[in-house]
């Protein structure tokens, strides 16, 4: 390639081409010549950048009122990352997510693209790095052990709104289904067996309560992606930081991203620690499971159509074989379950990640953020698409249901406070191996009187709750 379309820069290991027109310099070329990993870059993840940009924002404003850098520099700097914040630039941000160095790169992609704008802003060239230095000016006071993970975190915080806002709209669309159902009466079970007659509408219901206990977690869990170590650069000592900038940067961040960040009691302790990460993965875990759970329900009720429970209907999304002519399978549960076992690997891998950090710092971090943002932006597009193409167009089978339930030999349960245990069990026995209903086998045996029976076996009596 012509060599007009590189500009040389070099680092500590010697010099490298950098594309002309890029933003970023020479420590991103050569991450990008070093991790070809998992193809998920910077870019792909627009609320990291956004977040390392509020981080590179904020500590250039709390360097400037410490008089530690130049402020016409530290405004160039903060139109730079303005820009980022607005969603520009995000091509410039091509180096894997995925890379050792607990993360440098990633740092100095930032750090690069900032300067490189910060210098066009000021009317110098990019490289031009005498006048605005990736390293002196947009890195002041800062480490990558201290700016990433802070920006991480946020990207977090700033992901978890959007997960909590389509959990929310699922479980309106399902408690939407619960209110559509909620005079269907159908059978419970247990352990796949016939257990007590319900409502459809509560079992929806239950479903939808069940999720709404997530958004709690979620949010405590989230909580603790609050508590920040900028400031405390290399090893939390804070080396090269001057005394106030902690505290001062951490203000400046909370102001300019409009979330509360909190500066950790203790920095040293704060820089290695992954715990927040540990309880925040373990909390879309716990969502997970939940989601799959669910999933399965709802294969199980729709299973058949003709051999199965077939009490529900989901809509129909896609042919569902390439041999079996009519088939349609329940593929968003399907996608919803697969997401959720993606998830829980990577609560694994987050466990493993956390625990491999030894001394003053975690080099493991870049993985511990990788699989949370990849749990993060799939159990969000997943509830999303679980809703629309799933949850809304479920429609029901009410006489199947019903069936199931005058037939069940499930409902002699309601009948023990009156003939009791024993005699209940004889009936169930008998029903079952005979064929013939409980009804008439206890009218038979003179158990109850036909009134009598009928009030008990009514299943709109059986679903109320007799124990509030």
């Amino acid at each position: 390639m012509d060599k007009k379309t590189f500009r040389i820069e070099s680092d500590l290991l010697g010099e490298l081409e950098v594309p002309v027109d890029a933003y970023y310099g020479v420590q991103t070329q050569r991450a990008l010549n070093n991790y070809r990993i998992s193809n998920l870059k910077m870019g792909y993840y627009p609320d990291f950048i956004v977040s390392i940009a509020y981080v590179k924002w904020a500590a250039a404003l709390a360097n400037s009122e410490l008089g530690v850098l130049d402020p016409k520099i530290a405004e160039a700097i903060a139109e730079a990352c303005q820009e980022l914040v607005k969603g520009k630039h995000k091509k410039h941000f091509p180096v894997d997510m995925m890379q050792g160095g607990a993360c440098t790169s990633v740092n100095m992609n930032a750090n690069e693209v900032i300067a490189n704008r910060a210098l066009e802003i000021l009317g110098h060239n990019r490289g031009e790095y005498q006048y605005v230095s990736p390293n002196d000016h947009v890195n002041c006071a800062q480490s990558t052990n201290d700016a990433y993970p802070t920006a991480i975190r946020y990207t977090f915080i700033r992901m978890n709104k959007k997960l909590v806002k389509s959990l929310n709209k699922l479980i309106v669309s399902l408690k939407n289904k619960a209110e559509e159902f909620k005079d269907v009466i159908k059978m419970g079970r247990t352990q796949l067996q016939d257990a007590v007659p319900m409502t459809s509408g509560q079992e929806f219901m239950a479903f939808a309560h069940n999720l709404e206990e997530e958004i709690a977690n979620l949010e405590r869990s989230v909580r603790l992606l609050h508590e920040i170590n900028m400031g405390g650069t290399a090893i939390g000592t804070g080396l090269n930081a001057v005394p106030g900038f902690a505290k001062l940067c951490t203000e400046k961040l909370s102001e300019l991203c409009g979330d509360q960040m909190i500066l950790a009691t203790d920095l040293v302790e704060a820089t290695p620690d992954a715990g927040a990460y540990v309880n925040y993965s373990s909390a879309l875990k716990r969502l997970a499971v939940k989601l799959s759970k669910m999933c399965n329900d709802l294969r199980l009720l729709s299973s058949g159509p003709r051999c199965g429970f077939n009490e529900i209907n989901l809509p129909p999304m896609a042919p569902g074989s390439s041999i079996m002519p009519g088939k349609v399978n329940p593929v968003i549960p399907e996608i919803t379950n697969q997401v959720c076992f993606k998830v829980i690997g990577n609560d694994t891998t987050v466990c493993f990640a956390a625990e491999a950090g030894q001394l003053q710092l975690n080099v493991m971090e870049p993985v511990i953020a990788q699989a949370i943002l990849e749990s993060l932006t799939w159990l969000t597009n997943v509830m999303d698409t679980l809703r629309e193409k799933c949850i809304d167009g479920i429609t029901i089978n009410r006489e199947r249901c019903y069936d199931m339930v005058k037939n069940s030999i499930g409902i002699v349960t309601a009948l023990n406070p009156y003939i009791g245990y024993k005699n209940s069990t004889k009936v169930a026995k008998e029903a079952l191996q005979t064929g013939r209903s409980v009804y008439d086998i206890v009218l038979e045996q003179g158990l109850m009187s036909k009134e009598k029976l009928d009030e008990a076996l009514n299943p709109e009596n059986m679903i109320e709750s007799h124990a509030l």
